[in-house]
């Protein structure tokens, strides 16, 4: 049993919000429960620990390998693509490769999101000469053309370059009982070497499918702790043990330590779940739309971001549509959030491909590798114009980057180990975001994104408790389902049909009280509101009582010149001027700029996303600092239209 609960498992139910010292506190009873393996690191970890925890992913990793001293710890390696969103260096895949071992990883598992065998070469090598192990990944998916076949083919491939074991990947809970029996049958028979299942709870087939591969002949399975599984996580370790100990299985698990541990997180959760936690106890739609698990709780943290969280059905939809247009990827890192992203930007935007990350863009030049079926001609077209298609390994055409790497780091003071420079080429701006915070002294620091995170929906929790209710006849009825003020045109449209006597609502000090069938001798409804706490926009009705009081969203007070529009945020975001470090920005004030041209950044959802302009202008003014963070319809920019 491999246990994900300190990797896929928080980042598969918490987005990935797990700290260091949550770990480091019970890491010790986690090491003697007798696990073949801990997986601790890689995924998402590394990108999160600097993004929004502030914490330095390679000071995690030390930390954890020295309380475990007994159980093997492995991460998940995204083949060329590390642990970011794209294809990198070979010089900087090496390095990172030898930095995590020296670190304490032992196994590496290793995979790439399209199966492309060539993405997979020099990550198995470089595992191989750092004399670690090399797990060889499958990343498992349904379509018409992920036939058995196919998957020994792709093993085939793996197995030429050397790995020492095999891992069946089924990120989104895809595997059923069937073909966990008849693909791992193929494995084993065609290789002979050990062949892993990794599982996600999310459809509801993981614990058939793990029973099934078992028999067929697996050599592991992966598991997390009760408190930590099920949903999008992996099952239950507790659950698998009674199952595969009533089949003669010895697992050589000491169930108290699992217990403690199961009940140390069981209390974390309500902490850092944070709204996130177990949704549905199964998705019946994962079968069509396949998110994966790592990826589900992220997706409805960052659509809640743009405040489109009622829109998921509807993204859910267009993810199948895109995937198909993509040339069916199977959606897994970085594939889940290039086609993830597209779909939100289809269905945000009102129009399929309007706006197109940088990131698709590539990925059907074929900068990411071989999508399993070729991408049709005019839909190319249509996304890159008369830019051409690639061939080759992707990897072929980059430079090595460490010689060079911060040649032109403004700071580089911030760098205080080699392993910052690894940090920095892989997410150049939110590593620098990191470097800049633990410069400062610790009482200097503002608040990790992820504590400001958590106090925002502490907020929002508190404010739903709070919410008005309404008192109907001097009895308690309900609560009023809104936000601040937002709902009461409900509730007034609903007291006539009623045929209240008297409805009051209250919120704090503010009160409202209607009185309706004949309160003013036509029929008409009445209002007698308290003056006490009538926030402004209801006070400016006061003259000129309507059947209904909507407070209207404070806008941000800008002061505009005559005849100038402005460019608003599609989304939520980090908004950037240039396209990275050092780089000039796209446009400056006073810069003209046509319809179509690209003239901002906006980093949302892990990915960098091309704003172009909608219609000739001239720029007058920007309204937001560079990198700073933005609100779905913010005004970016006040330009003049041309």
């Amino acid at each position: 049993m491999t246990d994900t609960t300190l990797r896929d498992g928080h980042q598969s139910l918490w987005a990935t919000r797990m700290r260091t010292r949550d770990i480091l506190d019970i890491i010790d009873i986690v090491d003697n429960a007798g696990y073949y393996s801990l997986e601790v690191w890689g995924g998402a970890t590394f990108d999160v620990c600097l993004r929004f925890l502030r914490e330095n992913p390679w000071e995690r990793l030390r930390k954890i390998k020295e309380k475990a001293k007994k159980t093997p710890l492995q991460m998940l390696l995204r083949g060329q693509n590390i642990v970011g969103y794209k294809n990198y260096p070979d010089d900087l895949l090496d390095r990172f490769v030898e930095t995590a071992h020296i670190n304490g990883v032992d196994i590496f598992r290793i995979f790439d999101a399209l199966n492309d065998t060539r993405n997979l070469e020099s990550a198995i090598k470089s595992v191989k000469k750092h004399g670690a192990h090399a797990q060889g990944a499958l990343s498992y998916t349904i379509s018409p053309v992920h036939t058995i076949d196919k998957y020994v083919e792709y093993a085939r491939e793996q197995v030429q370059l050397g790995v020492d074991s095999l891992c069946i990947k089924d990120m989104a809970g895809l595997l059923s009982p069937v073909r966990s029996k008849e693909l791992v049958s193929a494995l084993v028979k065609e290789f002979g070497l050990p062949v892993q299942v990794h599982c996600h709870a999310t459809s509801g087939m993981s614990e058939t499918a793990y029973l099934e591969g078992v028999r067929a002949g697996a050599g592991a399975i992966d598991s997390a702790v009760a408190s930590m599984s099920g949903f999008s996580s992996q099952p239950a370790v507790e659950t698998l043990y009674h199952i595969f100990t009533e089949m003669g299985y010895d697992l050589n698990l000491d169930m108290d330590a699992i217990r403690k541990v199961n009940k140390y997180f069981a209390e974390l959760a309500p902490r850092r779940a944070k709204g996130r936690g177990h949704e549905a106890a199964v998705d019946g739609e994962i079968l069509i739309h396949q998110i994966p698990g790592g990826m589900i709780s992220n997706y409805r943290s960052q659509l809640e971001q743009q405040d489109s969280i009622d829109k998921l059905p509807e993204v859910l939809e267009e993810v199948t549509r895109v995937r198909e247009d993509l040339g069916f990827p199977p959606l897994v890192t970085p594939t889940s959030q290039i086609v993830g992203t597209q779909a939100v930007m289809n269905v945000l935007a009102g129009e399929r491909y309007k706006i197109v990350p940088q990131e698709v863009k590539n990925y059907v030049k074929g900068m990411y590798g071989r999508p399993p079926v070729p991408i049709g001609k005019a839909f190319a077209k249509k996304i890159l114009g008369n830019e051409k298609p690639i061939t080759r390994r992707p990897a072929d055409d980059l430079k090595p980057i460490l010689p060079t790497a911060t040649k032109n780091l403004s700071q580089p003071e911030l760098i205080q180990e080699e392993e910052d420079i690894i940090s920095y080429c892989i997410f150049p701006e939110v590593a620098l975001e990191y470097f800049k915070w633990r410069a400062l002294h610790e009482d200097k620091r503002p608040k990790t994104p992820a504590d400001i995170e958590a106090e925002e929906f502490t907020g929002k929790k508190k404010a739903e408790e709070e919410k008005p209710s309404v008192i109907q006849n001097g009895n308690l009825d309900k609560m009023l389902h809104a936000d601040d003020y937002a709902g009461i045109n409900s509730i007034l449209e609903k007291a006539s049909f009623l045929q209240l006597n008297e409805l009051t609502i209250r919120k704090g000090d503010f009160n409202l009280s209607i009185f309706s069938g004949n309160g003013d001798g036509n029929g008409n409804t009445q209002y007698r509101k308290s003056e006490s706490a009538l926030p402004p926009t209801v006070k400016k009705q006061e003259q000129a009582p309507e059947p209904s009081v909507q407070a209207e969203k404070a806008a941000p007070e800008t002061i505009l010149a005559t005849d100038t529009e402005t460019i608003n945020s599609v989304m939520a975001g980090t908004f950037y001027r240039s396209p990275g470090e050092n780089k000039p920005p796209f446009i400056s004030e006073g810069t003209v700029v046509n319809t179509g041209d690209t003239i901002c950044i906006l980093e949302a959802m892990k990915l960098f996303n091309e704003i172009q302009a909608p219609f000739k202008c001239r720029v007058v003014k920007f309204m937001v600092e560079d990198a700073s963070k933005v609100t779905k319809g913010q005004p970016l920019m006040q330009v003049e239209k041309l």
